[in-house]
């Protein structure tokens, strides 16, 4: 895909549908329980309605893509861990053996595992997304180019497209790849224009010498580089990972073709925020599963506009925050299709008082 392909497909995606919205929220209003008593979970619905374009929900289908690359901005001591622990995390992944694939077992979700770059030989068994065996050391000059981000944000769009094709009917967001919480740090840093201080966290574990070089590795990256925040692509390129591009496009593929995609925690935010700067549009497609542990989480869905379902102080990673949420969809859509109404129960229905 070329950018203006890119552009081309972007101005196709339309509005929400709010007549499919307005029917959802009458549904949960005739339902015989009290107004908006389930909070969050009914604007959940009615989000997926206007997203979908009919209030007949359906979620049973379900999957986790978790999209793995390598980060070259490690060379720089940016995480406790070497790139090596990539590749090993992808093979169980593979091996359907991680935190993930235990909680999506439990979720009925299944795992599709995707390298989108990483050191060495393909993983056996990994949906094959290869944009180049990890980027560069964005201390140095760009991670990746601007036709390497495209190529990647338009392997996400097509990793949606055949999910859809699959009968898969919602989808979660999870990443693997070390030195990730720093590329996801230097992107939300120029994309909101806040300090890197304040937008970088531990990530899994650093001590307070590697957190000083992670920030200072950062600083280093925005400068040499001089990415332009009002360019998403361009910001992307310069700073992020080819895990964080492809997600970009699940967003922008989930409203292309009607399908709620699920964050997972800070660097599933960054990747939406930036199909949101690229494609405003986007929005409908993008639903908060929780609020990660790392410090700017909070400041990302606030940009976003977007409220977490669940605060449990989670920072795992692979998509595990995303599919922990999955369960509120099943139990808000079995109140939505199952329970009785004002008139069946014999009820006057509750009046808005104010």
């Amino acid at each position: 895909m070329t950018e203006p392909e890119l552009n081309t497909r972007l101005q196709t995606i339309t509005p929400p549908d709010e007549a499919a919205r307005a029917a959802a929220h009458a549904h949960w209003a005739a339902l015989a329980k009290p107004l908006g008593g389930l909070g969050s979970l009914e604007t959940m619905l009615e989000d997926a309605a206007a997203l979908t374009g009919t209030p007949e929900l359906d979620f049973a289908r379900r999957a986790v893509l978790v999209l793995c690359a390598d980060n070259g901005v490690v060379a720089q001591g940016v995480s406790q861990t070497d790139a090596s622990v990539t590749r090993a995390v992808l093979q169980n992944l593979a091996a359907r053996r991680t935190s993930v694939c235990q909680m999506a077992a439990a979720a009925h979700c299944s795992v599709v595992p995707v390298d989108m770059g990483i050191a060495g030989a393909p993983v056996p068994g990994v949906q094959d997304c290869r944009i180049a065996p990890g980027t560069k050391d964005f201390t140095c000059g760009p991670a990746m180019t601007r036709a390497q981000a495209v190529q990647a944000i338009g392997c996400g769009i097509a990793l949606v497209r055949g999910q859809k094709q699959q009968g898969v009917q919602l989808l979660a967001t999870g990443e693997m790849g070390i030195g990730n919480t720093t590329t996801s740090s230097a992107v939300a840093s120029v994309l909101l224009g806040a300090p890197v201080q304040s937008m970088t966290g531990r990530g899994a574990g650093l001590s307070d010498a590697g957190l000083a070089r992670k920030i200072d590795a950062i600083r280093r990256g925005i400068a040499h580089n001089q990415p332009n925040p009002a360019d998403p692509l361009d910001v992307l390129a310069k700073l992020g990972g080819f895990d964080i591009a492809g997600l970009c496009g699940v967003f922008l593929g989930g409203a292309l073709e009607g399908v709620p995609i699920l964050m997972d925690g800070f660097i599933s935010s960054v990747a939406a925020l930036c199909a949101v700067r690229l494609c405003p549009a986007a929005a409908k497609a993008v639903f908060a599963s929780h609020v990660s542990a790392e410090p700017a989480a909070h400041m990302v869905l606030d940009a976003l506009g977007k409220a977490p379902l669940i605060t449990a102080n989670l920072h795992l990673g692979e998509g595990t925050g995303a599919v922990a949420s999955i369960p509120l969809w099943d139990m808000a859509l079995a109140v939505y299709r199952g329970c009785y109404s004002f008139a069946e129960g014999g009820i006057a229905p509750y009046t808005p008082q104010c």
